[in-house]
């Protein structure tokens, strides 16, 4: 995007923005809607022009995914693998949108080097978790804690799940991670800064998480139950969905290599993408159907 497009378009995200959407803005947050969900109208305004930010687009479509019952949508996400440049924005971005504790990681990017020297070279490759069409975790838990939900993603009730790690041997991607309860400030040093640091740490490990729609505080006897001592992953950011916000990952991505949206939908930029001829999705000859595709 040139910088005449730039900022036409800032314009226009701004005018949306004007005094009028302010007061939908009021009536909005004012009436929320019957299902309890404020879904702001600033991108309705903006029309669709050539060469405008994918994440503009894919938000607009997001809205008009989500205006759709649950059965009817089918999350799915591309990442094309030639984009990436291993900033890890997107890791860092989910670490910080779910409060991620050591030890839990939900998108790590792998690190590949590639050729013989003296031509070599780097590869990249962000793994979530691949929210299966046949996903092997579900059938192993004894007590049902994960399951498939109708939009295809994958899930866990961290109320039911009993830290069986049966879902975390059987998931050929490992997409999957233990909470200990470790945090960030019990090995923490603090310095010459006058314990800055380790204060920091301590605020993060006491902020909530908001997976699922529910509050998750890191500490024992709080209802709901604590995330501590279960299997986690990614869920494709299901909280931000239901607020109409593209997952974390994908709104963090520098080099705009991550698309997500409704497979269900043929006009979507992700449904577009995952049916070019160099996409693919790892390892196929399990038949576990990842909704998560590669370009290479």
């Amino acid at each position: 995007m040139d910088r005449r497009s730039f900022l036409k378009l800032g314009g226009l995200i701004g005018g949306a923005l004007g005094a009028a959407d302010l007061l939908l803005i009021g009536d909005a947050l004012a009436n929320p809607a019957a299902d309890g969900i404020t879904s702001l109208p600033v991108l309705d305004r903006v029309k669709a022009e050539p060469g405008e930010d994918v994440l503009i687009r894919m938000q607009r479509e997001l809205v008009r995914a989500m205006n759709k019952p649950i059965e009817k949508r089918r999350w799915g996400m591309v990442i094309d693998t030639r984009k990436c440049v291993g900033c890890h924005s997107c890791n860092v971005g989910c670490i910080m949108e779910n409060k991620l504790p050591p030890g839990v990681v939900y998108r790590p990017v792998i690190d590949q080097e590639v050729g013989r020297y003296p031509n070599v070279g780097r590869k990249f490759l962000p793994r979530p978790c691949m929210h299966c069409s046949n996903p092997p975790c579900v059938p192993v838990c004894p007590v049902k804690a994960t399951w498939k939900r109708p939009d295809g993603a994958v899930v866990i009730d961290y109320n039911v799940c009993i830290g069986c790690r049966y879902c975390i041997t059987a998931c050929p991607y490992q997409a999957r991670t233990f909470d200990f309860g470790e945090n960030w400030d019990s090995k923490a040093a603090s310095g010459n800064d006058g314990g800055l640091a380790l204060q920091t740490c301590r605020k993060y490990g006491q902020e909530p998480s908001f997976e699922y729609g529910s509050i998750w505080r890191r500490r024992e006897g709080v209802i709901p139950k604590s995330p501590v001592g279960n299997a986690r992953k990614c869920t494709f950011c299901v909280h931000r969905l239901e607020h109409r916000q593209l997952p974390m990952c994908v709104t963090t991505c520098i080099g705009r290599s991550t698309f997500f949206g409704d497979l269900n939908d043929p006009t979507a930029l992700v449904s577009q993408i995952a049916v070019q001829n160099n996409a693919v999705n790892l390892k196929p000859e399990l038949g576990t159907a990842p909704k998560v595709f590669y370009l290479l």
